[in-house]
């Protein structure tokens, strides 16, 4: 369910009641929000996909999860459990991303609802949350098992439909932190925020990201006042790169 109007402002009304902010009024109510993990809950660690390219042989302009469903299906397992292999160390070394327990801490006393969308497998995930978030809620978890993963916006539909929303993902936002976690969301009809940092800064300026932000609590204070996309940030035309510089400084 993509967008029908690609430049439509995405807004959604404060999650405090007591606020009403200038232009809020009539702005659709925000139903949940769906986070990727790595990079997003817990601090990037990009040196993975090395290793898992390393490990099932193959180059950078490869998809890791394509590669291997392209092989035959006797070989599948194999290759799936070499890069699960990388990913069982690299947990072991897992940082949450700031503001992480401040943020779900807010949501959750907003009473929203919370789900994952990742391409991560099941372990690295749990592992996660029980050490981290061990008394937030998350429901669905979309992982590697559920197919197409992102960009494919299948998983955050999913998660929509599991919340019985009748609009797909136009209730939703969808945080990230990389061009699969924007053109998912924004092909589901999702608002997108990019959990900008050094590497992807670039994305910033995607026709599929709509906010920027350099920590996760600073989306508290976003939607409490009421979730504004970048086209009206005071501009016809979003000018992004500013905004993502902003989020770096």
């Amino acid at each position: 369910m993509t967008r029908a109007d690609p430049k439509q402002v995405r807004r959604f009304a404060p999650l405090n009641p007591r606020k009403g902010k200038k232009g809020s009024l009539g702005a659709p109510q925000l139903k949940g929000i769906v986070f990727d993990v790595d990079g997003t809950l817990c601090e990037p660690q990009n040196y993975m996909f090395g290793e898992m390219r390393k490990a099932v042989n193959i180059p950078q302009t490869i998809d890791i999860l394509d590669h291997i469903y392209s092989l035959p299906t006797s070989e599948q397992e194999t290759a799936m459990n070499k890069i699960r292999a990388v990913e069982g160390e690299a947990m072991l070394k897992q940082t949450p991303q700031a503001g992480l327990v401040e943020l779900m801490g807010y949501l959750e006393s907003r009473g929203l609802q919370k789900g994952i969308c990742t391409r991560n497998f099941d372990t690295p995930v749990n592992h996660l949350l029980t050490t981290f978030l061990p008394t937030s809620k998350f429901h669905p978890i979309v992982t590697r098992e559920f197919r197409p993963p992102k960009p494919d916006p299948a998983g955050i539909l999913h998660i929509a439909s599991r919340w019985g929303l009748k609009d797909g993902g136009n209730s939703l936002i969808m945080v990230g932190d990389s061009v699969d976690d924007m053109t998912a969301g924004f092909r589901a009809g999702a608002a997108t925020v990019l959990l900008v940092n050094e590497v992807n800064a670039h994305l910033a300026t995607h026709e599929h990201t709509d906010l920027c932000v350099k920590r996760l609590d600073d989306l508290i204070k976003i939607l409490d006042d009421g979730f504004v996309g970048a086209i009206e940030q005071g501009e016809e035309e979003p000018d992004t790169k500013s905004q993502a510089e902003a989020a770096l400084a």
